[in-house]
């Protein structure tokens, strides 16, 4: 085994061997460390702008769906309060329209992945007044009812903080067109590694994400995975549309791969894909997926960090979400 590979591993059969060599909690530990790494680095480069005479006061984070988003703020969150500098965040999902507002596609079914969905006015009003100094009450979409909410949220930066927004308009410069470029400081994040099974078949990067939230709508109750399955293609081509032409609008691009994960993830998605019934139309997708998990030496989630992205999708995690 090659270790100046070893945050690099993308071939089943060099994985296997490793978890076969009693080297997967290690391997684990490192491509973990790594990550932080790139996260420390972004956290640097955000603290030199923070004090510099143009200081940035936004972070906007975006990413495809199942990236790790969430996790991803909160451990970028952290590393800037060792710099000094105190974090506060909002999603934009919580400036969705409300449900009656939401654009549609042709077939009548709602389009969310759509800015229109967005309420653009009442963010880029929110946004100048927290830039000025003036405390906001903030909002919370409430996806049951498909209203905005007020709950008492108030937010209010002054000469310490720095606001992040994570989403998957966040790059889109129709989002923040009315704030100077000189005050954000934008992130794209995504699976950006394909795994090579034995034959040379490759496995996607979004079949990792779609397992990725297969096992988390599992763990929710949210969906059932043939529910998770037949929705991806209409999310795939969302993103398409909305998140990846921005993706050059990044100043940092971080990929949130750990790459034992598929083998950390056979023995959380195998149950749930064996068991899609032959007759779904979700049948085939399921064992095109279920092949790709088998090919690994399965390896236990309890090596896996309480802080790491992949919480987000096994369940476990330190953080609150």
């Amino acid at each position: 085994m090659n270790w100046n590979t070893i945050t690099s591993l993308s071939n089943v059969d060099e994985l296997n061997e490793v978890i076969q060599s009693g080297y997967a909690k290690l391997w684990i530990q490192v491509a973990e460390a790594n990550q932080e790494k790139n996260i420390v680095k972004m956290t640097e480069e955000i603290e030199r702008r923070f004090y510099s005479d143009n200081p940035v006061k936004i972070v906007l984070i975006t990413g495809p769906s199942s990236s790790g988003k969430t996790t991803f703020c909160k451990r970028l969150s952290i590393q800037l309060l060792t710099c000094g500098i105190k974090p506060i965040s909002f999603s934009t999902d919580d400036y969705f329209v409300n449900r009656e507002d939401t654009p549609k596609f042709p077939d009548g079914r709602y389009d969310f992945d759509n800015i229109q969905a967005m309420d653009l006015a009442l963010l880029d009003h929110d946004l100048k007044a927290l830039l000025a100094g003036e405390e906001v009450s903030t909002p919370t979409y409430n996806f049951t009812t498909g209203k905005r909410e007020y709950r008492g949220n108030r937010m209010k930066m002054d000469d310490g903080t720095v606001l992040i927004i994570e989403g998957i308009h966040a790059l889109n410069p129709m989002l923040t067109s009315q704030l100077p470029d000189d005050v954000k400081y934008k992130i794209y994040i995504a699976v950006m590694t394909n795994m090579t099974m034995s034959d040379g078949t490759v496995i996607p990067m979004q079949d990792i994400r779609l397992l990725r939230r297969i096992i988390r709508d599992s763990n929710k109750g949210a969906f059932t995975v043939e529910q998770t399955i037949k929705q991806w293609p209409s999310v795939c081509e969302g993103e398409k549309i909305w998140i990846e032409p921005f993706q050059g609008e990044a100043m940092a691009h971080f990929n949130t791969i750990i790459n034992m994960e598929l083998a950390v993830m056979r023995t959380k998605a195998e149950p749930l894909l064996a068991a899609v019934p032959s007759g779904d139309e979700a049948y085939p997708v399921a064992q095109r997926l279920l092949r790709a998990v088998q090919s690994f030496e399965p390896v236990s989630d309890e090596d896996i960090p309480r802080t790491s992205l992949l919480r987000e999708f096994l369940g476990g995690s330190g953080f609150n979400y």
